[in-house]
């Protein structure tokens, strides 16, 4: 049974931003298990990082696929907006530069640092300076579920949700495709935060048995993915029987803590949400963006 929504009530809002410059943490690092490291992380332009790639295995933690975006108003109620109202999915227009008119897809937004990830075609990207702005049509947030009012919905765009597969089952429970479903307890970065329309929490993945046990090795960027027991409705915590169904939008890190960074996109109380696995569930995957994009 195909699912209605409220598409139709959502606001279509303009919001700008930059390149993120990219950040140098400090000199060396200090991961998990005690190694020492000086890696990139996150910020800038990355030309060969993209929604689709394997959250594992770069010389780099917390990578960013694509172009690393923030507002460019000081004011911090207007860079929360512009992560809050830009969702995954959404068209977004370079307004600037020798690529001024090309377009691409806002991937998600990554907390902490407050970017936003774009994604655009390789001969596009090389066409980009980090001076260039972008323009988003943003449109998303208040998706709602006519049927099923329990289910929460946060930072998707219309169109996407629609293409990616869900259905109702059973008991009028959500059927949902992911590529790996998360044990709760291994969340880690994030916790307790009540930014759900903002920022990730990060799938710890250093306990190399819990990795195998679940699958984690399979995280891809861009990938949906169920973490069981966990509410996001208002926040993220802990609860038995809730889902919450997120988007992998940064990679892995060995910093103590965290892991691959995920979005929340859904989440719901009572088994509501029922993740039904499928390797194709990956954004980049559903648009043909990002590692799936035709070569031109």
């Amino acid at each position: 049974m195909s699912l209605r929504t409220n598409r139709d009530q959502l606001v279509e809002t303009a919001v700008q931003g930059g390149v993120a410059p990219a950040f140098q943490w400090a000199p060396f690092e200090i991961g998990s298990q005690g190694e020492i490291f000086s890696w990139p992380s996150t910020g800038g332009i990355t030309y060969n990082v993209k929604a689709g790639d394997s959250a594992f295995g770069w010389a780099g933690e917390h990578i960013e696929p694509g172009v690393s975006s923030c507002s460019s108003h000081s004011n911090k109620k207007a860079q929360a907006g512009y992560q809050f109202l830009a969702c995954c999915g959404n068209s977004v227009r370079v307004i600037s530069g020798a690529a001024r008119g090309a377009t691409g897809h806002v991937l998600g937004h990554h907390g902490g640092v407050d970017h936003l990830m774009l994604d655009f075609p390789d001969h596009v990207l090389e066409q980009l300076t980090c001076d260039d702005r972008f323009l988003i049509r943003s449109r998303g947030q208040g998706l709602q579920l006519l049927d099923h009012p329990e289910v929460a919905i946060y930072n998707i765009d219309p169109d996407l949700f629609e293409r990616w597969g869900l259905r109702e089952g059973a008991g009028g429970r959500i059927e949902v495709p992911v590529n790996v479903i998360v044990p709760g307890f291994a969340m880690g970065s994030g916790i307790g935060a009540l930014s759900v329309t903002t920022g990730d929490y990060d799938i710890l993945c250093h306990d190399a048995s819990v990795v195998e046990a679940h699958g984690l090795s399979r995280l891809r960027l861009g990938d949906f993915v169920a973490v069981m027991d966990h509410d996001n409705r208002y926040g993220r915590t802990f609860r038995q029987g809730s889902v919450t169904i997120g988007m992998i939008i940064h990679s892995d890190s060995p910093l103590a803590g965290h892991g691959p960074g995920m979005m929340t996109i859904m989440s719901a109380d009572r088994h509501k949400l029922v993740p039904v696995l499928d390797e194709s569930a990956n954004m980049a995957q559903i648009l043909g963006i990002g590692r799936y994009a035709a070569k031109q």
